[in-house]
């Protein structure tokens, strides 16, 4: 998914795209989040074709209802809803009880876990999931985010400006080291989702030129960049970047990744548990890795 296409328009001088008026609804009770939807409908810009059932799944999602109180509606992030209902537009197979745990999505293709952090949290429940279950782990990551602040106090939003940090796809790694003793389950699937990001972040005023109080309010995906399926070890070779010296190091391994040496050990360490990579020596200090043939 996420073909190629021109980039969706950011923040561009403008009035709002069609359909971008502010509804009544359940929303309307929360003056942040309305307006917070409106800068979502604005940040979208024009849309390329290719990108319209994301976009449309955004919006349905920032216009549905979600009644108070229960697991999957109670101060769910918007990310996650719109993940979810792009995973799986049918509502009635959100929120699945499994045996003693809550699926995120189940249906014909198995259960599918919406996780942007702490997979170790998770740990037990995919153990649980995993016994009778193909269970596909879906993680998001910032390619391009945008940064904008609203003051809790008046309802301003500051100009957004552009985050000089890029998301990576092996961002993973860190997440998939928690679970390790999990990943050579055949039943366990992972599905990366890069994409750009709007990023609502409150703040109750300002102090000697600065922001006060800071707090991340919620994100908005802006655009699906692409989609990394991870459905067995060879997979993992999407992750490592072309053109590395055979062997190399985790030295060489962060730096054509543009991740720290900490992340790219880590990596290593996973990649070589799952077989991707194989561990062939030692230069100097540093451990060599050659990426294993399939």
């Amino acid at each position: 998914m996420g073909g190629e296409g021109e980039s969706l328009g950011i923040c561009a001088a403008g009035a709002l795209p069609s359909g971008g008026n502010q509804r009544n609804g359940p929303l309307a009770a929360n003056g942040a989040r309305l307006r917070s939807r409106a800068f979502f409908i604005f940040c979208m810009g024009a849309l390329p074709l290719d990108k319209s059932l994301f976009y449309t799944t955004a919006l349905a999602v920032m216009d549905g209802e979600r009644a108070a109180g229960g697991i999957g509606t109670l101060g769910e992030k918007t990310l996650h809803a719109i993940l979810k209902r792009y995973f799986e537009p049918d509502v009635s197979k959100h929120e699945i009880k499994v045996g003693r745990y809550v699926a995120d999505i189940r249906n014909d293709a198995g259960i599918t876990e919406i996780q942007t952090r702490q997979f170790g949290v998770m740990r037990k429940k995919l153990e649980y999931f995993l016994q009778e279950n193909t269970v596909t782990v879906v993680y998001p990551v910032a390619q391009v985010k945008w940064l904008t602040w609203m003051n809790t106090k008046t309802g301003e939003t500051a100009e957004k400006r552009r985050s000089p940090k890029a998301g990576r796809p092996q961002e993973i790694f860190a997440e998939l080291y928690r679970i390790r003793p999990l990943l050579l389950s055949d039943n366990l699937h992972f599905c990366i989702v890069m994409l750009e990001m709007q990023e609502l972040r409150h703040f109750d005023g300002m102090s000697r030129g600065r922001r006060k109080n800071p707090e991340r309010c919620d994100r908005y995906p802006s655009e699906l960049c692409g989609e990394i399926e991870i459905n067995g070890p060879g997979d993992y070779r999407q992750l490592i970047p072309a053109g590395l010296p055979q062997p190399f190091t985790s030295r060489d391994f962060g730096a054509a990744c543009g991740i720290p040496r900490s992340l790219a050990q880590t990596a290593l360490n996973v990649l070589s548990f799952t077989g991707t990579v194989r561990r062939t020596g030692k230069k100097g200090n540093a451990f060599l890795y050659t990426t294993s043939p399939f």
